[in-house]
């Protein structure tokens, strides 16, 4: 299986946060912040990595969007760290630009999934397809397997090979 682009950008990240929390708790003496955004910062790398073995397309999907709003979390934490001077401006631009990249990495999978769930339904013009509805359609093997191939159409391939 080929490695995925976005699951070693949110281990990497995952990492940071890691090292981040244990120097606000060791120097820092901060508990309370540096455990929350440890929480949501690992988890976004925990939630794409359980998208990958998703059962199906809509859990895959799933998946994907609660790691999105985890990266939204993270930020906040990140910010609440910064403007109570626990992390230097130096330290917090570094860190959340890597975990905005990872949140525009999760929303363009997202969006793809979604744009190909889209395209794929056949619906009735009258009936505008919701997500839900869309998400809800059963789909063949066949079909599945060709719109889980995101990883070219959103720009996530490893760039090792």
């Amino acid at each position: 299986m080929k490695k995925s682009c976005l699951a070693e950008k949110s281990k990497l990240f995952a990492l940071r946060i890691i090292n981040m929390s244990e120097y606000l708790q060791q120097n820092k003496k901060e508990y309370i912040m540096s455990k929350q955004v440890l929480r949501s910062g690992t988890s976004i790398g925990a939630n794409i990595h359980e998208a990958i073995f998703g059962q199906s397309l809509p859990d895959f999907l799933s998946k994907l969007s609660i790691a999105r709003k985890e990266c939204s979390e993270t930020q906040y934490w990140l910010e609440l760290l910064h403007e109570s001077d626990k992390i230097t401006s130096s330290q917090y631009n570094i860190i959340l630009e890597d975990c905005q990249e990872l949140g525009r990495m999760l929303t363009a999978s997202v969006n793809t999934i979604l744009k190909k769930l889209n395209n794929n339904s056949s619906h009735n013009a009258k009936e505008p397809m919701s997500e839900y509805n869309t998400l809800n359609r059963q789909y063949s093997f066949e079909e599945l397997a060709e719109l889980a191939d995101l990883e070219e159409s959103a720009g996530l391939e490893d760039s090792a090979d």
